[in-house]
């Protein structure tokens, strides 16, 4: 199922990482596979699903490199998660 990132996704997936990460922080402990999962589960994926998508490109120019677009949302969803973190850093306190 191709999914077509667009900004709106992105920071749905910058917010779902900025407050899904602060929750389960404290309870990763010391197990390093536990942060690895944690990791892959609520930010790499989303982050791969939402922002880069999976629809292959269909042009060999847009192979050679990364377009604006794509750096677009990319910062979208680095903004989104900064910001819900700040926020549940403000609601939690």
């Amino acid at each position: 199922m191709p999914i077509t990132p667009t900004p709106i996704t992105a920071a749905i997936a910058g917010i779902f990482a900025g407050v899904a990460m602060p929750l389960i922080w404290p309870k990763l402990g010391d197990e390093t596979m536990y942060w690895v999962f944690a990791f892959l589960l609520v930010i790499a994926l989303p982050m791969h699903v939402l922002v880069v998508g999976t629809k292959p490109m269909q042009t060999a120019e847009g192979r050679a490199g990364i377009d604006g677009a794509v750096l677009k949302r990319v910062a979208i969803w680095l903004v989104a998660g900064i910001a819900s973190v700040a926020l549940m850093k403000i609601v939690t306190a």
